[in-house]
């Protein structure tokens, strides 16, 4: 049975100027009333709104707030696996930086840690526009037809995961494929999974940069890749999936 001791909080920025200060605040609010040990991971992935220095200029004297940028845009994956490497926690919460999720859903996650490895939403509904819910559509059914998986929502952007699945699992992809690789890649290593059903917003400022030609290419790619390992696997032919 697992217990949290400590959480680290990892928040990937973008194009969340408008939202990053809301998102610290509502965090330190919900943390401090959890009362356990925590800090709070900022990545900010080269964006070009400088999400990273607004928030390090309103909270840098809260030290469990820390902000660490990249030099140029490496894409979504690199900025969670970024926040893996610079968080010190037991476990780890994951949520995107627009807003569009609720912070306070930590509480609901960290019911199902207790005999959970990995903690994943799905949304209620998806509030955005019709061509974004096809595409999630036809991703997810893709996804449950490749590998043998019953998750409603890979690609929600919340999920809580104890530190000792990230020193088992090694995350190749830098872009959106994150979520899916991870949630699989626990699977076929058998930690125990939940998924959570949650309510989400839609997003007031800006649109977001995940649902793009170039993305989508490369997570077809991503996927061709991870399914061959996967069968080899099965076949003996390789040890391991990562």
């Amino acid at each position: 049975m697992n217990k949290i001791k400590s959480i680290s909080l990892i928040i990937p920025v973008y194009r969340d100027s408008n939202t990053i200060k809301l998102m610290i605040k509502k965090s330190l609010k919900v943390l401090k009333k959890i009362n356990k040990k925590f800090e709070i991971i900022i990545i900010d992935d080269c964006c070009p709104q400088k999400s990273g220095e607004i928030a390090l200029s309103i909270y840098k004297k809260i030290k469990q707030v820390k902000v660490f940028f990249h030099n140029k845009n490496r894409g979504y994956g690199a900025a969670l696996k970024t926040g893996l490497k610079k968080c010190k926690n037991d476990w780890i919460f994951m949520v995107d930086g627009d807003n569009e999720y609720d912070v306070n859903d930590i509480y609901k996650l960290m019911k199902e840690s207790q005999n959970h490895d990995l903690i994943v939403t799905y949304r209620y509904k998806k509030k955005y526009n019709l061509y974004r819910k096809i595409v999630s559509w036809s991703y997810n059914l893709i996804l449950r037809s490749a590998f043998k998986i019953n998750f409603k929502d890979i690609s929600s952007g919340s999920r809580l995961l104890s530190r000792k699945l990230t020193n088992k699992i090694k995350i190749n992809t830098n872009g959106p494929f994150f979520g899916a690789e991870l949630a699989i890649k626990s699977k076929y290593n058998n930690f125990k999974i939940k998924e959570v059903g949650i309510n989400t917003t839609i997003r007031k400022f800006g649109e977001g940069s995940i649902v793009n030609i170039s993305n989508i290419i490369l997570t077809i790619k991503e996927i061709i890749i991870l399914f061959i390992k996967i069968h080899l696997k099965n076949k003996n032919i390789i040890k391991n999936i990562n």
